[in-house]
């Protein structure tokens, strides 16, 4: 998970989680880290902050079923990006103060996770005590099932639409995903160097579907929420999503398709607290 494939000196998403941002020497990782534009000091190491989800692989597949995909109709290659078809699962909370998100095959396998990272304690305290999830700006690591750091999501502070910078694993910005509306069926542009190269596309008024298109109006990917019942809906803050990806796509448009996924309901959402009655734009 520290591996850094001979990057050169410069500051890359931390490989262990506690913090937005870790400076790397040209060989070693240094005890320097950032969040949020403030830097200090944490000695590199330890163990990384893993997301477990305990999501039973017979519930994994049944989301997959109710998402109308047909089992093993698809072979994958086993990691994040070969996957045609991803499970996104939530941890089931009370009160959603830190969001995490396990990321499963078809077959039910763990092959990656979501996890926010940079969050002061003030931060968190304010979280709780007060509905401001919209007026700050969020930091998410998409991470393999190795722990390496593969996608970076920030969402910053939002008033009236939403956006998501989207980073690779080296810290490089790879595109941004635009809100484009805020009345109606929610709809996102999929940017590259400010030139749209997709969109995310909702299919109803409480934005629990999407289809995701290419420039030219085809569809190549989908996203559906799965119901995991009445009462840990109402009490709890865990969403289920099924990916399909109809086909392989070129880079950037397969990085920024997946971030879309894994951003319905981190970097996407506002309402963290309660029932969601505003959508997932609120």
């Amino acid at each position: 998970m520290t591996e850094t494939g001979g990057h050169a000196p410069n500051w890359y998403p931390d490989p262990w989680g506690r913090h937005e941002h870790r400076y790397f020497d040209g060989a070693n990782w240094s005890e320097h880290i950032a969040s949020h534009g403030r830097q200090g000091t944490d000695p590199p190491g330890g163990v990384a902050r893993a997301v477990t989800v305990n999501r039973a692989t017979v519930k994994v597949q049944r989301d997959v079923q109710r998402a109308g995909v047909q089992a093993g109709g698809a072979q994958g290659g086993g990691t994040l990006f070969t996957e045609p078809v991803l499970v996104v699962n939530q941890k089931a909370k009370l009160i959603e103060i830190n969001q995490e998100f396990a990321i499963y095959d078809q077959q039910g396998r763990q092959v990656g996770a979501v996890r926010q990272v940079g969050q002061s304690a003030a931060k968190k305290v304010m979280r709780f005590v007060a509905d401001v999830d919209q007026f700050m700006t969020h930091k998410f690591q998409v991470v393999d099932s190795n722990g390496q750091v593969v996608l970076a999501l920030t969402r910053p502070r939002k008033f009236m639409r939403s956006r998501i910078i989207v980073e690779g694993g080296n810290g490089q910005e790879l595109g941004q995903i635009v809100q484009q509306n805020v009345i109606g069926k929610i709809r996102f542009a999929l940017e590259v160097n400010g030139q749209q190269i997709g969109s995310l596309n909702g299919e109803n008024w409480r934005a629990w579907n999407f289809n995701i298109q290419d420039h030219t109006g085809r569809e190549v990917a989908r996203i559906t929420k799965t119901w995991e019942g009445l009462a840990k809906t109402m009490f709890t803050q865990a969403d289920n999503y099924v990916v399909q990806l109809h086909e392989q796509l070129p880079q950037p448009l397969h990085s920024i398709v997946l971030a879309s996924a894994f951003g319905i309901d981190t970097a996407l959402k506002q309402d963290a607290r309660g029932v969601n009655a505003g959508g997932l734009f609120g």
